[in-house]
This record gives structure tokens, sequence and C-alpha cells, in this order.
């Protein structure tokens, strides 16, 4: 017995939604909220990291340290002690893990051979239509975020903090936080309460090197998508 032509629609639906889901996309996709109180008169861009308790001695903080370094460095931010910092940036970081269902009609044509019925386009039996088959599939969906926040050393100020969300099939925070960290500080500093949707093209050679010149920000400039 041959799919008829809903069949074959749903199927390629489903087929669609797992080639996005499988990350064949060229573009990660990233969500980035900031609020800032940044003056943009700063001279000197001195920071250190600060740490809470959790992640102090943590090879995964100082990990994604490095990614942020990179971007920051690209923004004339230098890294130095933090005695003499004007700025401590401090990271926080998280994923969830949601499961997407999907449910679609799948239509059967009539099993009664005939020259009225049983043709593989023609959903009607000898009684009438046949009724829907539907077909449910989950997916697991990751969303991985990062926190950046900018406070002023002396005063305690916290000048800027930023958010950067993405989602997808991809598990492993690690080879996300490339993606977050570079969206993230994408067209820094931003205003107050602004919303950006960051593209980044996809790099499958991406990995995370504990040396700054070894880090994988990706090459290509972001999209910004206002």
């Amino acid at each position: 017995m041959k799919s008829d032509r809903w069949t074959r629609r749903a199927m390629l639906m489903l087929a669609a939604l797992t080639a996005m889901l499988s990350g064949c996309t060229s573009y990660v996709t990233t969500q980035v909220t900031a609020f800032s109180a940044w003056n943009g008169n700063d001279a000197s861009r001195t920071y250190a990291f600060t740490r809470s308790p959790a992640q102090q001695n943590s090879l995964e903080q100082q990990t994604y340290e490095v990614l942020v370094a990179n971007d920051l460095a690209t923004r004339a931010f230098r890294q130095t002690d933090p005695q003499q910092a004007h700025y401590l940036v401090g990271l926080s970081y998280g994923t969830r893990t949601d499961t997407l269902n999907v449910t679609q009609p799948v239509f059967y044509s009539s099993p009664w051979p005939g020259p009225y019925w049983g043709r593989p386009l023609d959903p009607w039996g000898p009684f009438g239509p046949f009724p829907p088959a539907y077909v449910s599939q989950s997916y697991p969906v990751f969303t991985h975020t990062l926190g950046i926040r900018i406070t002023d050393r002396v005063t305690g100020d916290e000048v800027y903090n930023v958010l950067a969300r993405n989602a997808g099939d991809e598990p492993s925070l690690v080879r996300a936080m490339p993606y977050l960290a570079h969206s993230a500080l994408a067209d820094f500093p931003l205003g107050n309460g602004a919303v950006r949707t960051v593209k980044l093209p996809v790099n499958r050679n991406a990995g995370v090197s504990n040396e700054a010149a070894g880090a994988p920000a990706p090459a290509s400039a972001p999209v910004v998508v206002q």
C-alpha cells in the first residue's frame, strides 16, 4: 500500500523539522538582552574576572573566561591585576533541557481494491473517508545561556549586564559557549534595555582551548538583527 499525498506531506514536514533540530542550519541564532549604564567616555578599559565561591578553582570557569577575554580584547579591554582593574567582570551560565513534541496527521488510502477506491491518491473508502492517524515524535531542546556582568571595582555599581541565550539540539554548553560569548559582546555597548538577535555562521571545527590564541571565536562578523 502506497502512502498518499497527505502521508508524504506529513513526512516531509517531519523531515524538515528533524533537519532543523539536527544542526543542519548554517547559522547559530542567539537572543541578546542588555542593561547598560555605560557612559562611553572610559579611556582605560582595564578589568579582572570575579568568581562566585562555586566558581573558584573551576577549570570550566577558566575556559569560559578565556572565550570572553578574547571578545573583550577586541573592544579595547585589557585584563590586569584585580587590585588595579577599573572593572570587575562576572560570568553566569547554564543549560536547560526541554522536550518538543510534534504531532502530525497522516492519511492512509483505502485498502479496498477497485476502480473507484483504493487508489494511492484517494483517501476515500467504500464507506466514506478514512480518519487520519497521528504520528507523534519528541525532540530534546537544549537552551544555553551566558550572562556577563560588568561592575565598577571602586563603587561596586553595575555598569553593564548582558544575557545571551540560544536553543537547539546541541547538548554541550562548552560547544555553545563560543557563540554565546561572541554574540553577547557583539556591538558592545548596547543601549539600556536593548534586545538583539545575533546570527553567527556555524563552525563545525570549533573547539575550546585553555590558551587565548586558540579560542574558537567565529571568524566571520556576526549578523545583528534588530
